[in-house]
């Protein structure tokens, strides 16, 4: 979507009749009449001292040496508000109450920044971060449709369950990816034997485990094989022998349902057990693949970068494959890559290469050496997560404006070119980022119950935004990306009827009705909680003709400015 200016651009174009009806139209008219200005994202001062992280010095050494070669000169610095707002969304997923936002601003400027960073990523936070991540860990192993019907046999709750309390901990990476790997037990919570992390695997493992072994060769080593279980890639150098020699590590693993009666259950088992091969030897079970000429060929278990086994045995007692694969897969070359790799495109918005699980020497990284040097930092650090998000935040190109100028408007990966993070690369919300931060702005998460309670009424709320459909890969692949639908949903759906609420006790009707606020401090309170900075004096002069067209009636004139802001481009991008 291209950038927009002014708060209510979002509007612009579109006929305020069809989206709003009559009495809400001749509100917003004016407001969409005037291209408001973005507020000023002048430079700020350089704090002294600066980063306290040798990695983060060297995050920006490489980049502004790129910077430098490509004759790019970076866009100023987001001003403190923005960096607040953005790595809030980005650390929680969400945006800053308006509490938080002023607790961070009242703090000494040389340091606020890796306070609130050591904050967000500390104690204080650990049940935001874990909650986040946990949802950004379950939408890459299994996405958003697995679990949500009884054919399934991944248990959602199960999985989350797990991940969250690993996050909570600071699992250490090469840890988590290990677990993942070689869990054995049942996927539901409360039963006997349960372990959450088996619902990785357990819906992937049909027609031989294909899907198994092309998703954990592309999230953990950042390797797209899939291709090649049919011929060798035309592309790279990956060849149809390394994917079934990956396949032979799964061919012991067994999804076994449980049944209640006449009816297969939702319990799930995943089990180990003796693969005889097919060849019916299980001393050296091996399988077969079929080569495009027609003829077979035999595989055997054999690691991407060439390691075998000591044993082509299929009987469990003498080697678990799978436990094996979980020890050569934290112990290769490729797992700190790419982890780094992905944990940089989810706060930089672009990894260093494209697609993020996508790497190798047919695409090269754009910054070969920072990408080495972070991942070899990332394994002296025990794999640690937090560590990693602390150097990325606390870094030069992760504070830069998400406005381009005209020193740097060629650095465009959305036109195909390598990233160089010149600036922020301006981004649409997540839609489980979306749902927590009108959560948050419109403080409706104080009424919330459970976790387990408020994880089901997002699922619930998501299933109007995401389409989920299969990929060629038997993969999934969402969308959520701004259609008129989704927007006409945002914009009229029952979420933002009770966050514009002015019932008695709601976040509006407390501004509104606070007699120690000016009208003029009421919007601004409005501003910060949604855009985390205070309104220009146009955006105030138009809440001024608010209220005339309203005679009056403040209540019913912040009410609109609060639905307008809310369905901004500026409240629903991450900038």
């Amino acid at each position: 979507m291209a950038r927009t200016q002014g708060t209510f651009a979002l509007f612009r174009g579109r006929s305020t009749c069809q989206l709003f009806g009559p009495a809400r139209a001749a509100i917003v008219i004016c407001l969409t009449i005037v291209a408001l200005p973005r507020p000023s994202m002048a430079a700020e001062a350089k704090a002294s001292g600066g980063s306290p992280f040798p990695q983060t010095a060297l995050i920006n050494q490489h980049v502004s040496a790129h910077w430098e070669a490509s004759n790019l000169t970076p866009s100023p610095a987001a001003n403190d508000g923005e960096w607040c707002r953005r790595v809030y969304l980005d650390i929680l997923g969400r945006v800053p109450t308006v509490a938080e936002l002023e607790q961070f601003l009242k703090e000494p400027a040389a340091q606020r920044k890796v306070q609130l960073a050591a904050r967000l990523l500390g104690d204080e936070y650990i049940e935001d971060y874990a909650a986040n991540w946990t949802t950004q860990w379950m939408n890459v192993l299994v996405g958003r449709a697995a679990g949500n019907d009884n054919r399934s046999p991944v248990n959602r709750e199960g999985l989350s369950q797990a991940l969250r309390r690993a996050l909570q901990r600071n699992m250490p990476y090469d840890r988590l990816v290990a677990e993942l790997v070689s869990a054995e037990g049942v996927n539901t919570p409360g039963e006997a034997g349960f372990n959450g992390f088996v619902n990785y695997l357990v819906g992937s493992l049909d027609e031989n485990a294909v899907q198994a072994t092309a998703k954990t060769a592309q999230i953990f080593l950042g390797l797209q094989i899939q291709c090649t279980q049919c011929h060798n890639h035309p592309f790279n150098d990956w060849k149809q022998n390394q994917f079934w020699e990956m396949n032979a590590f799964f061919r012991q693993t067994r999804a076994v349902r449980q049944r209640d009666g006449n009816r297969r259950s939702q319990l799930v088992e995943l089990v180990n057990r003796d693969f005889a091969g097919e060849n019916n030897e299980p001393g050296e079970a091996v399988l077969f693949y079929e080569l495009r000429n027609g003829l077979s060929k035999a595989a055997y278990p054999v690691f991407v970068d060439g390691q075998k086994l000591p044993t082509d045995s299929g009987r469990v007692d003498e080697i678990d494959r799978r436990e094996e694969l979980s020890k050569l897969i934290v112990g290769s070359e490729y797992l700190a890559p790419a982890a780094v790799n992905r944990i940089w495109a989810h706060f930089l918005g672009y990894g260093f290469t494209k697609p993020v699980d996508d790497m190798g020497p047919h695409n090269p990284p754009s910054h070969p050496e920072l990408l080495a040097a972070l991942a070899e930092e990332f394994k002296k650090h025990s794999y640690d997560l937090k560590q990693l998000m602390t150097w990325i935040v606390l870094s030069e190109p992760y504070a830069l404006s998400s406005k381009v100028t005209p020193r740097n408007k060629q650095d465009d990966p959305a036109l195909g070119v390598k990233p160089a993070f010149s600036h922020f690369y301006l981004r649409q919300m997540r839609a489980e980022e979306l749902y927590e931060s009108l959560l948050t702005a419109t403080e409706a998460d104080r009424a919330a119950t459970s976790y387990e309670a408020r994880e089901a009424q997002k699922r619930d709320w998501l299933s109007q935004f995401t389409v989920a459909f299969g990929t060629d890969d038997n993969g999934e692949s969402t969308t959520f990306n701004g259609t008129i639908p989704q927007a006409l949903m945002m914009m009229n759906g029952d979420l933002i009827e009770r966050a514009t609420s002015v019932e008695k006790g709601s976040f509006l009707e407390r501004v509104a009705n606070d007699s120690k606020l000016s009208n003029p401090l009421k919007i601004q309170k409005l501003y910060l909680a949604a855009l985390a900075r205070r309104p220009t004096g146009q955006e105030i002069s138009l809440a001024n003709e608010l209220m005339r067209l309203r005679k009056g009636d403040s209540v019913a004139a912040l009410q609109d400015v609060w639905w307008a802001l809310l369905n901004s481009n500026e409240f629903i991008f991450n900038h």
